[in-house]
C-alpha cells in the first residue's frame, strides 16, 4: 500500500512520486480560499478531468441495475479474505495489471478490517464489498490501471463527502492516487467521520478566507474555457511579461530615471511602473524641475512621448486605416482586430503588443455584457492611438529597454484610460501628472500606483524647451496663494474666473423680473459655484398684453430695462433665412455620430470666432453640442435642421459676439430683449439664436403687446415661459427704446429706490 505523504506546498500534487520529499500520495482537504488556491484547483481540475476523476457532489449510488449486473458477474457470496478478493476483483476489472491489482485487493481488505474492527457487521461489510466493486467499475475504472504509476492519477471530490464515500476514497489513495476534497461549505462534516484527520490532511495557510458563492467547478470550468480561449486570441504568448511597480525602491516619479538593467535581474520580466500623481511637491520649481526630468530622460537616449492636456481623438484618416469588418461575437472580432497589431522588426514586442490588447480588450467587454458594436469602437480607437505612437515608443526597440509616456493632464475618458492601461502592460514607464490636486479623473487600476502632493499649480503644457519655462518668483507665488484664499468659496470672484458654466432659467412672478434684471448673477437665488463650474439663474419670458392699455407706461417701462449690457431687437425676423451666412456651405463638414467635430471646426479657415479667448472658444462650442443634444429646435436630427444650427450659431452677429467675449460669469450677464408688435412670426434662425443664447446664459425678454403665437412655432417644447399682463394692442408704433435713463442714473434703482438696493 501507498503511505500518505504531508503535503507542504500545493504545486507539490503535480510532482512525480520519485521527485517528492516523502515517496507517497497525497490526500488533503481544502475549505477554504486563497489567490493560490483558486490558482491550483483549477490547475488540479484540468489535470483530474484529462488524467483522473472528478466527482461533483456525490458518488452515484449503484442502481439496481447495477446490482444485478453485478451479482449475475461475480455472485452474491463474499469472505473478508484477500485471495478471495484478489479473484472476484481479477473477473469484474481485468485491464489491471498484477501488482495495481494486489495494491487494490490489499487497500480493500484494510478498509473492511478497519470497518469489523469499529464494530461492523459482516452483511454491512458485504454491501460495502458490493458497492465498492460497482463504484470502482462505473466510476473508477478508467485510472485503476493507472494506480501506482510514477505519476498517480488525480481525483477531486467537491462537495460534503459521505463515510463510504470517504472509505472508497482511503481505498484508492492506499492504492496510489492523489486525492483533493474541495469543502466548499467547511470542514464540520468531514470530522464527524474523521475526528482526529488520521485519514487525510487539511490543507491551511496564512489569511485564508471563505469560498464566495459562486464559486463551484462549473465556474472553473468556465474560467479555464475562458483562459483556452485566450490562449486562442492571443497567438503565440511572449516570453517575458510585466512587473509593474514592484520593484520602485520607493514612491516618486524620479524612479522612472533608474535604468531598466538596474530594476531587476529576472529574464522573464521586464520592469517597469504605472504612476498617476497629484499635484506638486514645490510650486517654485515644480516647472524646473520638470525639465530637468526631461533632460534625463533625453539623455538615457530614451523613448519618450509626452501628450498635453488630453490624447487626441483618432482622425477620420486613422479610423479609415484600422482593417476592420462586421463580428458575431467579441472572440471573433478581437481576432480580427488584432491583425492591425504588425511589428516585424521585434516579433516578441508584437506579441506582447497583442496580448496587452487582448487584456485589456476582454475585461472591458465582461463590463459591457459582451456588446460587441460597442467595444469595436472602442478597440478601434484603442488600434489607432496604438499606431499613432508606436514609431515614437518603439523605433529600433531591444529588451529590456523601457519607453516612456507622458500624459500631462486629465484622463478624462474611458477610451484614454483603457490605451494608458494596454501601455501599462508593455516595457513603458507611462506616468500621468496633474498638477492641479483637485482634478477629477476616471483612471483607477490595480497596478496603478497613486502619488498625492501638498500643492496645485495652474499649468497646462509639458515643458520640453527652456523657452516654456516659466518659474514663479516666492513673491508672485504668494501673491497666487492669497488670491485662492480670497477667491474660493468666500462668495468673492476675480475677473473671468471660471471657464465654465451652465445655465438655469428662473422661474419667477412678473413683477420680480424688473427686480432680478440687473443684478449681478451672483446675488441671484440658486446661484452656485461648484467643481469649477458655475450655475448660472437666467430670466426668459414671453409677456403678453399691455397693462391697463397704457401704452406710454409700457413703452417707458421697457425703456427702463435697457442697460449697457442689452441688446434690443423691434424688427423680426432678425435674421433672415436670407441673409448672407459664410458658415453655411461647410456645417455638414463640422459634425459626424452627432457629434461636432471641434477641432475641425476650430482649424477651417471660414471659422470666426478665433479671437475670442480659448476658453470662451470651448465654451461656445459646447453650449452648442447641448443645443444639438437636447434637441431644444423642432426638426434636429429629422430634417437636416442640426446643418442649419450649426451654420446659425457659428455666424453670430458681431454686436452679439462682442457681449459674449467680455461676459463674466459671476457678474452682469448680456440681455436681449425682443419686441413684436406685428403678426410675424421670428424665423428659424431667430428661435436657434434665442435657444443657444439661453444656453450660454443671456438674459431674454419676448414683449409682445398683441399677445400672438409669434414665439413658439420652431421650439420643441414649451420653451419660453408666458406672462399675461393686460389687454392687447395692436398696430402700435415702437419708440426709440435706447440711450441712458434719467441723466445716466440706473432705471432699475431709481424704479425701485430702496428695495432695489436691498438686492445688494
Amino acid at each position: 500500500m501507498f503511505r500518505r505523504a504531508n503535503l507542504h506546498q500545493l504545486q507539490d500534487y503535480f510532482l512525480p512520486l520519485s521527485s517528492r520529499k516523502e515517496r507517497g500520495v497525497y490526500f488533503c482537504r481544502i475549505a477554504q480560499n486563497s489567490t493560490q488556491i483558486t490558482a491550483f484547483i483549477k490547475k488540479y481540475y484540468d489535470t483530474a478531468r484529462r488524467q483522473g476523476v472528478v466527482i461533483d457532489g456525490k458518488i452515484p449510488n449503484p442502481t439496481p441495475q447495477n446490482l444485478e449486473y453485478f451479482d449475475e458477474m461475480m455472485g452474491s457470496d463474499f469472505r473478508l479474505d484477500q485471495q478471495f478478493l484478489s479473484a472476484k476483483l481479477q473477473t469484474w476489472l481485468p485491464r489491471m495489471s498484477d501488482i495495481q491489482r494486489e495494491m487494490v485487493v490489499t487497500a480493500i481488505f484494510a478498509t473492511l478490517q478497519d470497518m469489523q474492527k469499529s464494530g461492523k457487521t459482516e452483511n454491512m461489510l458485504r454491501n460495502a464489498y458490493m458497492k465498492y466493486m460497482c463504484w470502482l467499475y462505473y466510476k473508477f475504472e478508467r485510472i485503476v490501471n493507472q494506480l501506482g504509476s510514477e505519476t498517480p492519477p488525480k481525483i477531486l471530490y467537491d462537495g460534503t463527502i459521505s463515510n463510504y464515500e470517504l472509505q472508497l476514497l482511503i481505498v484508492l489513495s492506499r492504492a496510489g492516487a492523489d486525492i483533493v476534497l474541495l469543502e466548499r461549505a467547511g470542514d464540520t462534516a468531514y470530522l464527524q467521520l474523521d475526528a482526529s484527520s488520521a485519514y487525510t490532511q487539511l490543507y491551511q495557510e496564512p489569511q485564508m478566507t471563505a469560498f464566495p458563492q459562486d464559486f463551484d467547478l462549473k465556474w472553473i470550468q468556465s474560467e479555464l474555457a475562458k483562459e483556452m480561449n485566450r490562449q486562442r486570441l492571443y497567438g503565440t504568448l511572449p516570453g517575458v511579461q510585466n512587473c509593474t511597480n514592484a520593484w520602485l525602491q520607493k514612491p516618486d516619479v524620479h524612479e522612472i530615471l533608474i535604468p531598466a538593467g538596474n530594476r531587476g535581474t529576472e529574464n522573464t520580466f521586464f520592469y517597469n511602473s504605472f504612476i498617476i500623481e497629484y499635484g506638486v511637491a514645490d510650486k517654485l520649481s515644480y516647472a524646473n524641475d520638470l525639465f530637468a526630468f526631461y533632460k534625463d530622460l533625453k539623455n538615457q537616449q530614451r523613448h519618450l512621448c509626452v501628450v498635453n492636456k488630453e490624447i487626441p481623438a483618432p482622425t477620420t484618416d486613422e479610423i479609415a486605416a484600422i482593417k476592420r469588418g462586421n463580428y458575431d461575437n467579441v472572440d471573433q472580432m478581437l481576432l480580427d482586430l488584432s491583425q492591425n497589431i504588425q511589428y516585424s522588426a521585434n516579433i516578441e514586442l508584437q506579441r506582447l503588443m497583442v496580448k496587452s490588447f487582448v487584456d485589456v480588450m476582454l475585461e472591458e467587454g465582461d463590463k459591457l455584457g459582451g456588446n460587441v458594436l460597442k467595444l469595436t469602437n472602442k478597440a478601434v480607437y484603442l488600434l489607432c492611438w496604438f499606431k499613432r505612437y508606436q514609431k515614437e515608443l518603439f523605433q529600433n526597440w531591444k529588451m529590456p529597454e523601457i519607453s516612456v509616456f507622458i500624459l500631462f493632464g486629465n484622463c478624462a475618458s474611458e477610451n484614454e484610460k483603457l490605451f494608458l492601461q494596454m501601455l501599462s502592460k508593455l516595457p513603458i514607464d507611462v506616468l500621468i501628472l496633474l498638477p492641479n490636486c483637485n482634478a477629477d479623473t476616471v483612471i483607477q487600476a490595480q497596478n496603478l500606483l497613486e502619488i498625492r502632493q501638498e500643492f496645485s499649480i495652474p499649468m497646462e503644457t509639458f515643458p520640453i524647451e527652456p523657452t516654456q519655462l516659466r518659474v514663479s518668483t516666492a513673491a508672485y507665488q504668494a501673491e497666487r496663494d492669497l488670491d485662492t484664499i480670497m477667491y474660493q468659496d468666500t462668495g468673492l470672484y476675480r475677473n473671468q474666473q471660471y471657464a465654465k458654466a451652465e445655465t438655469v432659467t428662473l422661474q419667477t412672478m412678473y413683477e420680480e423680473i424688473e427686480i432680478l434684471w440687473d443684478q449681478e448673477l451672483k446675488y441671484r437665488p440658486n446661484f452656485a459655484t461648484t467643481n469649477d463650474v458655475v450655475t448660472m439663474p437666467v430670466l426668459l419670458a414671453k409677456i403678453c398684453g399691455v397693462k391697463e392699455g397704457q401704452i406710454a407706461n409700457y413703452w417707458q417701462g421697457i425703456k427702463k430695462l435697457v442697460t449697457p449690457d442689452t441688446l434690443v431687437v423691434t424688427q423680426v425676423p432678425w435674421i433672415s433665412p436670407l441673409d448672407a451666412n459664410p458658415m453655411k456651405p461647410y456645417a455638414t463638414q463640422f459634425l459626424q455620430n452627432k457629434k461636432l467635430l471641434k477641432q475641425k471646426i476650430k482649424e477651417h479657415k471660414a471659422y470666426p470666432y478665433s479671437i475670442l479667448r480659448p476658453e470662451m472658444q470651448d465654451y461656445l462650442l459646447e453650449k452648442l453640442q447641448i443645443l444639438l443634444d437636447e434637441k431644444i429646435i423642432h426638426g434636429t436630427y429629422e430634417n437636416g435642421t442640426e446643418y442649419t444650427i450649426i451654420a446659425t450659431i457659428l455666424h453670430l452677429p458681431k454686436d452679439v459676439l462682442r457681449m459674449i467675449q467680455k461676459f463674466d460669469f459671476t457678474k452682469k450677464n448680456p440681455k436681449l430683449i425682443i419686441v413684436n408688435t406685428t403678426e410675424k412670426i421670428i424665423s428659424l434662425e431667430d428661435s436657434i439664436l434665442v435657444a443657444f443664447l439661453n444656453l450660454i446664459g443671456f438674459d431674454i425678454l419676448f414683449f409682445v403687446p398683441t399677445g400672438y403665437q409669434c414665439v413658439e412655432k420652431y421650439f420643441q417644447t414649451k420653451f419660453v415661459h408666458e406672462y399675461q399682463i393686460g389687454e392687447y394692442l395692436y398696430d402700435v408704433s415702437i419708440p426709440n427704446l435706447q440711450g441712458t435713463q434719467e441723466k445716466g442714473l440706473n432705471s432699475i434703482k431709481k424704479l425701485f429706490g430702496r428695495s432695489g438696493q436691498l438686492w445688494r
